[in-house]
């Protein structure tokens, strides 16, 4: 008798089941998670991939984390928290949680996008819809529990507040006597509800350096911060 293989599990299923112990919670709602890994290139029905319900991880994430920095430092003045909070919701904050829980694996994609599981956008974003996926089946309490075990260690690297990548250039700038930095976009592309602009910083002779976001505010923090890295190298 010849042997048989043993099934094949649900692959789905084990999926989510597996990611929901990382996050700590067993959903009642499991469409709810699995629409938060769904990248718009594996969505079924048009406009029920991640996107609207990063819409909402977004706000919950940022809400949860204000009031985490303001029992965290109750001597700072507002202005040092903005600079940690700006820190704490950036996509780079979001892709190295990501990355600790390993999301990635976890994403839904489209066999031409196999290739964006990596992509440090997908990340963000699938990070911020599951985050609304625990708000939405668990509740604020659920949500922020995760957000405050998962960005605890983010919170305890910054000792001071942290100074923001624009300043940071333009003090180097006026240290060496040249003019302030300038920042240009040279595109905006993507839905109303999930832009991406992309813009260019300069300082006296160096640069363009590029950086993208998903606000004006965001993209000429990464554009900054890729200037300092080329100045840096020139150094």
């Amino acid at each position: 008798m010849a042997l048989r293989d043993p099934p094949r599990p649900d692959v789905p299923g084990h999926r989510l089941k597996s990611l929901a112990e990382v996050l700590g919670h067993a959903f009642a709602k499991p469409d709810l998670l699995d629409e938060a890994l769904t990248h718009a290139s594996a969505a079924k029905r048009r406009g029920r991939g991640y996107e609207r319900l990063e819409f909402l991880g977004d706000r919950v994430l940022g809400l949860v984390l204000a009031d985490v920095l303001l029992k965290t430092f109750p001597k700072e003045r507002e202005g040092d928290i903005a600079k940690r909070h700006a820190r704490l919701v950036s996509r780079q904050a979001l892709v190295q949680v990501a990355r600790a829980i390993d999301l990635g694996k976890s994403i839904k994609l489209s066999k031409g996008e196999e290739g964006a599981r990596t992509n440090e956008a997908v990340l963000a974003d699938a990070m911020e819809a599951v985050i609304a996926a625990l708000y939405l089946d668990g509740g604020l309490d659920i949500a922020a529990a995760f957000v405050a075990t998962r960005w605890k260690d983010l919170i305890a690297a910054d000792a001071a507040p942290p100074r923001d990548a624009k300043t940071r250039l333009q003090e180097w700038a006026q240290a060496r006597g040249l003019g302030l930095p300038t920042y240009t976009q040279t595109s905006a592309s993507g839905p109303a509800h999930a832009p991406q602009r992309t813009i260019e910083a300069r300082v006296g002779k160096h640069g363009p350096a590029s950086g993208s976001g998903r606000s004006k505010r965001e993209a000429e923090q990464a554009a900054a911060a890729a200037l300092l890295v080329e100045v840096a190298a020139d150094a």
